[in-house]
Formats: structure tokens, C-alpha cells, sequence
């Protein structure tokens, strides 16, 4: 019995320095992610404008979404972004992964380039492509001059507007397409070389050995690049910025997503209630579409049996 006690002594002793050590992340947990996330809960209910104290108005705030024109315009802008970018993303990654892979001189230099705009700051990069499109003097237009087609006006048309996120949204592709390339070289060589002996061309061995080894991949990529179009804030709001540094949502509230409203919304015009009901509404929303996609997995995903 005495030889017990030393040992739950050292247990008790260890686990309160294991406690000491993660106290930091708990706290800093605790203070900033989990009471703001419980507190956000109880805003929805309310008027709240971070001046004054909450009041208590139900469910308006979610009835007031309803019949929000400019909350329906940024699910619009939103769905729109998420409709074209994920399966463009994918695509592209899909065929550049292929040419990565590809055993030629220099690859490891191509590969690199391919994964540069990746680390690129998104602040950078969002005023890169501004000057690119701009329709005066940006090396797009020029570029499209020389081929004699349409200059069309980037950011000041609001379908073209649209593209121009979209564009910068896909300029970070190689992150995505460096996890398809890892996918690639994981598929066995011998497959390929049975399939060959089959007489299967390139895009029989696509169809029947690639893309079903790639699917586990496919899924992965395409619930992380969903989730991250229905948060899309960042490449909007900075091609959307005017010359006097404003925040606006361009032509015709063309580029104004979803976040980018609920920004506006919490932080313009101090409508915190309201905001927190949009970000709880966002955050169900992609829940739903996130197990939508995992259920749909059994259809279409192959995993090879260990």
C-alpha cells in the first residue's frame, strides 16, 4: 500500500508540470477562441453595436437576413466564387501536377516556381494582380492588345469584376498541386506498366489507374478549397479597395462575398448581433455542405485496401 502512494505522488506531479506547460495554450485558448465563439452565440440574439450594452431582440437578427438585398448579393458573389474556383483549382492543379511530373531538366526549378505564389503575403499579391489588370497600363491588357482581342475594363465591370477574384484566388494553386503531385508518385509504377501491356493509352490509364488513386486526394482538396471560397475575404476586399483606400465591394457590389459583408456589417456598421448571426448562419452552412461532400465520398472515392 505505502509503495503506491510515491507512484501517485509522481503521477499527481507530472501531470500538474504537463498542465503548467500547456496553461499558456489553454488560456490563450480559452480567452480567445472559446469565450468569443460562446459569447458570438448569445450576440445573434441581440442589438449589439459594441458601444452599449446588448439588448435582447430574439430572432431578428436571422429574420432580417431574409430580406437583406446586399446579404443575398454576397451569397450570390460567394456561391459564384466557390461554383468556378474549386473545380478550376482542381483541374489545374490536376493538369500541372501531371507536367511536374514529368522527367525533364530542371524540374526541381519548375516545381519551385509552380509553388511560389503560394508564400507570396496575399496583401502582395492582391496589389500584383491590380497592376496586371489595370486597363490603362497593366501587362494583361497589353498582353491581349498584342493579340489583338478585347481590353476588357478589370475591376470596373462587374463581370469582369468577378473574374478578376477568381483569377487571384487561383494564382495560389501550386499548394494544391504539389499534395497531387505527392498523390502521383504514390501510385504504383507497376499498374501503369500492366496497363501498358494492355494496350491502354494515356487516357485509359487516367480513367482507370490515376483519377481513382487520386480520389482520396480529390475529396481532401476539394472540402479544404470549398471551405476556404465560402470564407473568401481577403483577395475581394483588396481588389476592391478604391485609390482613396476604401473599402468598397466594386462595381455594382460585384466582389462583395459573403465574409466581406459580414466584415462590413460588424466593423462599418457596428452591427455585431447581426454579424454574429451571419458568421453562426456561415458556419452551419459549411457543415452542412462539408458532411454533404463526405457523404457523397462513398460514390466516387477509392481507397486501396492496405
Amino acid at each position: 500500500m505505502a509503495s503506491k502512494r510515491p507512484v501517485a505522488k509522481a503521477r499527481l506531479r507530472n501531470s500538474l508540470v504537463g498542465l503548467g506547460f500547456a496553461a499558456p495554450f489553454i488560456v490563450g485558448f480559452a480567452v480567445f477562441i472559446a469565450y468569443p465563439l460562446v459569447a458570438s452565440v448569445g450576440y445573434s440574439f441581440t442589438d449589439f453595436n459594441l458601444f452599449q450594452t446588448p439588448t435582447n431582440i430574439g430572432l431578428a437578427n436571422y429574420q432580417a437576413m431574409l430580406h437583406d438585398d446586399r446579404l443575398i448579393t454576397s451569397i450570390k458573389n460567394t456561391l459564384l466564387f466557390a461554383g468556378v474556383g474549386v473545380p478550376l483549382n482542381i483541374g489545374i492543379a490536376l493538369v500541372g501536377a501531371h507536367l511536374l511530373n514529368l522527367p525533364v531538366r530542371g524540374q526541381p526549378l519548375y516545381r519551385a516556381m509552380a509553388y511560389l505564389p503560394t508564400i507570396v503575403p496575399v496583401v502582395v499579391g492582391a496589389y500584383l494582380w491590380r497592376w496586371l489588370l489595370n486597363p490603362q497600363y497593366g501587362f494583361v491588357d497589353h498582353l491581349l492588345r498584342m493579340a489583338h482581342l478585347p481590353d476588357p475594363n478589370w475591376l470596373l465591370e462587374p463581370g469582369w469584376a468577378r473574374a478578376a477574384v477568381i483569377i487571384l484566388s487561383v494564382w495560389t494553386v501550386g499548394g494544391t498541386m504539389i499534395v497531387y503531385l505527392a498523390g502521383l508518385r504514390e501510385v504504383p509504377k507497376d499498374l501503369y506498366e500492366a496497363a501498358s501491356l494492355d494496350g491502354a493509352g494515356i487516357i485509359g490509364k487516367f480513367r482507370h489507374i490515376t483519377w481513382p488513386s487520386l480520389t482520396p486526394i480529390t475529396l481532401f482538396q476539394s472540402i479544404v478549397l470549398t471551405i476556404a471560397y465560402l470564407q473568401l475575404f481577403a483577395q475581394p476586399y483588396l481588389l476592391a479597395q478604391s485609390r482613396l483606400n476604401e473599402s468598397t465591394a466594386g462595381p455594382g457590389d460585384s466582389m462583395l462575398s459573403y465574409s466581406m459583408y459580414l466584415f462590413q456589417s460588424a466593423f462599418v456598421n457596428l452591427k455585431m448581433g447581426y454579424a454574429s448571426a451571419m458568421a453562426w448562419v456561415l458556419f452551419l452552412f459549411t457543415m452542412l455542405l462539408t458532411f454533404a461532400l463526405l457523404g457523397s465520398a462513398r460514390k466516387w472515392v477509392h481507397y486501396v485496401n492496405g
